[in-house]
């Protein structure tokens, strides 16, 4: 792992906040989502930030995630070198691929999000809209969060859109004649002659 200077002032505030956002239940969400979905257990089986991490730093677990997903494999070649580039390689091509797969940039996370673990609660972001995406893909596996919308296209008739014209919704805002009459705020101006 690399090793950084203690962060400092508002580097430090900002990197306790990212800290604070990370949730253990989601990722038990996520640890369990990748095994059921690779049938295998995870390299290091003790919840949190730093172990999760661990398990999926050297990227070759979300390479193989990413191809299980998408039925065929998108990522060809899998470093299983120990090198920190090779490492840092498997999780580049990770996320080329999980942009092809259909993930938007705001769900994506950084390498060093990852490898250095400064954003974790960035890459459960990422594994949590993978698997809406896969869903939306055709994957019939297991899943965690939402699914995304499928588009619900309606037909309505000439004489349904007719009717539609003739009613006036509430957004046009109605006031059951309530008028002003009455209303005092502060004190009445009073002119004297």
């Amino acid at each position: 792992m690399a090793h950084r200077a203690e962060k400092s002032g508002l580097s430090r505030d900002i990197q306790k906040k990212l800290e604070a956002k990370y949730n253990l239940e989601q990722e038990k969400q996520c640890r369990a989502w990748i095994e059921e979905v690779l049938g295998e257990q995870l390299s290091d089986q003790e919840v949190g930030m730093h172990n999760f991490a661990n398990c999926l730093k050297d990227g070759q677990v979300l390479c193989r995630l990413l191809n299980t997903l998408n039925g065929e494999p998108m990522i060809k070649k899998i470093n299983t070198q120990k090198m920190a580039f090779k490492q840092m390689e498997n999780i580049e091509q990770f996320i080329k691929g999980c942009k092809v797969f259909g993930l938007k940039d705001g769900d994506i996370f950084q390498t060093a999000d990852l490898y250095e673990v400064q954003n974790m609660s960035q890459v459960i972001v990422a594994l949590y809209a993978l698997s809406a995406v896969s869903l939306k893909n055709g994957y019939e596996g297991p899943s965690i969060g939402v699914k995304i919308a499928l588009e619900n296209k309606r037909e309505f008739t000439q004489e349904q859109l007719n009717d539609g014209k003739t009613v006036i919704g509430l957004q046009y805002g109605t006031n059951k004649g309530a008028s002003q009459a009455g209303m005092n705020i502060g004190k009445t101006r009073k002119i004297m002659d």
